[in-house]
């Protein structure tokens, strides 16, 4: 008899959903055609950058609550301070 070898990886999953997929893509298209603009409320500069599209993309799904992981710096712990 022969015996099942387990796997040492995790198995396969999304890690990032279809909605935040869909999100980028369209944040590309934007940018494509010369639409997709920085800063809040697009009151910042033309994007021309690839990755800054696909991060607005990503933002963009994170705010509509689409599967996206966090922002690699976004929770710092603040240093207390005694005084």
């Amino acid at each position: 008899m022969a015996t099942k070898k387990r796997s040492s990886r995790k198995s396969s999953r999304r890690k990032y959903g279809k909605a935040a997929g869909k999100r980028v893509e369209s944040a590309m298209r934007r940018r494509k055609r010369g639409t997709l603009r920085s800063g809040k409320g697009g009151r910042g500069g033309k994007v021309k950058s690839r990755e800054q599209a696909i991060a607005i993309g990503l933002s963009e799904a994170r705010k509509k609550g689409a599967k996206v992981p966090a922002k690699k710096g976004g929770r710092r712990k603040k240093a207390k301070r005694s005084s």
